[in-house]
């Protein structure tokens, strides 16, 4: 039997039932959206107390900062507190945060002046343009005008010439007047035209000019705005996350550098960790300038009572101290992060730096745009006076023959961070005696004359200017047996090669000296080489190998060298023969032409002691 047919709903009905389904939905769509705004507000209030918590730890938290950053970031071992440790972890990844940000800063505004200068070019190319189409539209109208003169004043004879007939023609024979006037205003057309042209010209030209002004005016904007964002993210350093940053370092320093660099480290670490415990705000480098400065702070005095420019005082600890502008401390805070940086002639990236790379890099992040010359680094501020010099002050030392010749960054008792040829790499060294200071963040207001010198001779970033004496060297170091230091301890040279980190700065050093003579890259087959890599090299070639835990290979201090190098009397190993001194490097005796076990593709950073 069929079922009995569905009974159809009736208008009304469908109508209820459309109703009480959106009634459903928008219950459900209000339920949602009050779920989603309870949820904002429990993160509002989350993050509200992170904040909180952050700014208290870092501002008044002195005592425990300072024993967190020496367990977590010196000895490795860990607080006994999980809550103090998770802080601890958390301004070492907000300060290696900083560090990225601040090294982008530096490529964003190399990125921007180069912006720039292509723009001034394209500009200076548009303007010269622009010029000459001048030029030309004014000889054209010229032409015209005197054409259209002549033509109204000339007689028939000048109106012949004014044809094509020589002079002296009778207009009678060179045909009537009438057709040599035609021919003259032809001429005469043809010069419009030319005019016509010119002045079209000089419109495309002028457009051109406009935009390339329009494009450098953009570009110098950018510059602007990089600078602007780093002034600004530094003026908002938080002293926990400043302490964290001066923590971070570039690569490992030199065993007999470390304790150094360690000790002018932990100075800087006390001093902002104190005058964060005081609750002293930093000063920024305008509230300086106009005077506006935080509670508690005035402008600094010298000993005769006048105003210091760019320095505050302070009270800390029931002293009255110097208080660093916000851009000084995040300048010192970021040059303390570059110890250990590979030293590279004109170097201005993580990879390597020179002095002025230093000086660049480090102020670029602070919110000051450097030049990378050693003269413009000088006329960037106001000299300071000796005996006045303050944290984050840029340190020139000068050679009588040279000039200016090194720059630093002053970090406060008697210290600079600089990026050291001798070194090579980044180090914490003594303030040179009689050295002159610039305050970048205090504008002169007459540029600096530059110091005694003639000049002569080029920037070598402390160098002497005679070769380099090659020290002796205790091939034991960071106590690691021969062979057995770790990859975590050592830099890399290229083409997976390892070596000591000072002596892969001064490898990068040579090698880049090497392909500017030879144009070709300085070739390396061997480099460091660990206890079972020296086994195996041992059981191929006994007879010119070292026993296996005795070659100075294993110390991360020898490399061998092809590509010319390797051959007695070759261009190659000639010029290594005159400058691989210059650069820390030798050949032994023992390697030598007339030693013992003559291998002219074996060379050594210092002379290694056996």
């Amino acid at each position: 039997m069929r079922g009995a047919p569905p009974r159809v709903r009736t208008p009304e009905e469908v109508a209820r039932a459309r109703a009480r389904a959106s009634s459903t939905a928008a219950r459900r769509a209000a339920v949602q959206q009050l779920r989603t705004e309870r949820a904002a507000r429990v993160r509002a209030r989350r993050r509200a107390a992170l904040r909180r918590w952050t700014h208290r730890a870092g501002a008044v938290g002195a005592a425990l900062v300072v024993v967190l950053l020496g367990a977590v970031l010196v000895s490795g071992v860990q607080p006994e507190t999980p809550a103090a440790a998770s802080v601890a972890l958390d301004l070492t990844a907000r300060a290696t945060q900083l560090r990225d940000q601040l090294t982008a800063t530096t490529t964003d505004l190399q990125t921007a002046r180069t912006s720039v200068a292509a723009a001034e070019a394209d500009l200076t190319a548009a303007q010269d343009a622009l010029d000459a189409a001048q030029a030309t539209l004014a000889a054209a109208r010229a032409t015209v005008g005197t054409g259209a003169d002549d033509l109204y004043r000339a007689g028939p004879a000048d109106r012949a010439v004014a044809a094509g007939y020589p002079a002296g023609t009778d207009p009678a024979v060179s045909g009537s007047l009438a057709v040599a006037a035609e021919r003259a205003r032809e001429q005469l057309a043809g010069a419009t035209v030319t005019a016509q042209s010119a002045a079209r010209a000089t419109d495309l030209a002028a457009v051109r000019v406009d935009t390339a002004a329009a494009v450098l005016a953009d570009a110098r904007a950018r510059v602007v705005q990089v600078t602007d964002a780093a002034r600004d993210r530094a003026g908002a350093l938080e002293p926990g996350v400043a302490i964290a940053l001066t923590g971070l370092a570039g690569g490992p320093s030199a065993p007999d550098q470390q304790g150094v660099d360690d000790a002018a480290r932990a100075g800087w670490q006390a001093r902002l960790t104190a005058i964060a415990a005081a609750g002293v705000t930093l000063p920024t480098a305008e509230q300086l300038r106009t005077g506006q400065l935080p509670a508690g702070l005035t402008p600094a005095r010298d000993a005769a009572g006048a105003e210091v420019p760019g320095v505050a005082a302070g009270v800390v600890g029931g002293t009255v101290v110097t208080i660093p502008s916000a851009e000084a401390a995040a300048a010192v805070s970021y040059a303390f992060a570059q110890l250990g940086t590979p030293f590279v002639p004109g170097g201005t990236t993580p990879a390597g730096v020179d002095c002025t790379g230093l000086a660049a890099v480090v102020w670029t992040a602070a919110g000051t745009a450097l030049g990378t010359g050693l003269l413009d680094q000088w006329v960037a501020g106001v000299v300071v006076p000796p005996g006045q010099l303050q944290a984050g002050d840029l340190v020139f030392g000068v050679d009588p023959l040279a000039g200016l010749d090194d720059v630093g960054v002053y970090t406060g008792d008697g210290s600079v961070v600089t990026a050291s040829a001798q070194r090579h790499q980044v180090v914490v060294g003594p303030l040179p005696p009689g050295a002159t200071g610039i305050r970048v963040t205090v504008p002169a207001e007459s540029p600096n004359a530059a110091p005694p010198g003639t000049g002569t001779l080029p920037v070598t970033c402390g160098v002497p200017a005679a070769q380099v004496t090659v020290a002796a060297v205790d091939p034991a170091w960071g106590g690691y047996a021969n062979g057995r230091v770790p990859v975590s301890a050592l830099c890399p040279i290229g083409g997976g090669h390892l070596l000591r980190c000072d002596a892969a700065g001064a490898y990068t050093a040579l090698a880049q000296a090497f392909q500017l003579q030879f144009g070709t890259p300085l070739c390396i087959t061997d480099s460091y080489r660990s206890f079972a890599a020296q086994q195996d090299a041992h059981a191929r070639k006994p007879r010119i190998t070292a026993v296996p835990g005795t070659s100075n290979h294993g110390w991360a201090l020898a490399v061998d060298l092809c590509g010319g190098v390797n051959v007695f009397g070759s261009a190659q190993h000639d010029w290594m023969d005159t400058y691989a001194g210059w650069f820390g490097w030798v050949h032994p005796d023992w390697a030598q032409r007339t030693g013992e076990n003559p291998e002219p593709w074996h060379w050594e950073f210092g002379n290694l002691r056996s």
